[in-house]
C-alpha cells in the first residue's frame, strides 16, 4: 500500500511540472515580441551588408537619396520577373538620386553571383545571410520592396511583384527635390 501511495505522488508530481511547462510555454508564445510592421512614415531601420564585390552598404550612406530597397530569392518566379525591370528603370533613375538595393535572403554568393549575371544586374545586390535585414524589415513573401526617401523614411511598402510602369512610377515618387 505504501509504493502505490508513493508512486501516485510522484506521478501526481511529474504531472505538476508537465503542465506547468505547458501553460508557461502557451504564455511565452502568446505574449512574445512581435516585429512591427513598417508603415509610411516610420524610419526605415539601418543596416550593413556586404555586396558581391565585398563593398559594404550601409542605408544610412544613402542620405539624400531615394532608396527602392528590394528583398528577393533566386528562386522566386515574380523575382525573375520583376528583375530585368528594375534593372531597365535603374539606368533611368540612378543618375537622378534614386538607387536601388537588392538584399538577397540568406542564399549562397555562388547562386546570387549566377543570378546577377544572368540577369546583367548592375545595381548593388547584397546578401543578408543571418537574416537579421529581413526581420528587422518584417519582410513575409518575396518580393518585398521598400520605397525609402532620400529623408531615410519609409513611403510606401507596395505588395508583392510589380511591373515596370509601378516601379518607374515608384522610384519617380522618391526622386530628391
Amino acid at each position: 500500500m505504501e509504493k502505490k501511495k508513493k508512486r501516485s505522488i510522484i506521478r501526481g508530481i511529474i504531472l505538476g511540472v508537465l503542465a506547468c511547462a505547458i501553460i508557461y510555454t502557451i504564455y511565452n508564445t502568446a505574449t512574445k515580441d512581435t516585429v512591427e510592421v513598417l508603415a509610411d512614415g516610420d524610419t526605415a531601420p539601418d543596416f550593413e551588408l556586404v555586396d558581391l564585390e565585398g563593398n559594404t552598404h550601409r542605408l544610412s550612406d544613402y542620405r539624400g537619396q531615394g532608396v527602392f530597397l528590394n528583398f528577393w530569392g533566386t528562386w522566386c518566379e515574380p523575382c525573375k520577373k520583376e528583375m530585368p525591370a528594375m534593372e531597365r528603370q535603374y539606368q533611368q533613375f540612378k543618375d537622378q538620386g534614386v538607387h536601388i538595393l537588392a538584399v538577397n535572403i540568406a542564399q549562397s554568393n555562388f547562386e546570387v553571383e549566377n543570378f546577377v549575371e544572368q540577369y546583367n544586374l548592375t545595381f548593388p545586390v547584397v546578401i543578408d545571410k543571418t537574416k537579421s535585414v529581413m526581420q528587422a524589415y518584417n519582410v513575409g513573401k518575396l518580393p518585398a520592396t521598400y520605397l525609402i526617401t532620400p529623408e531615410g523614411k519609409v513611403k510606401r511598402v507596395p505588395p508583392g511583384e510589380l511591373s515596370e510602369e509601378q516601379i518607374q512610377s515608384l522610384m519617380e515618387s522618391i526622386k530628391p527635390e
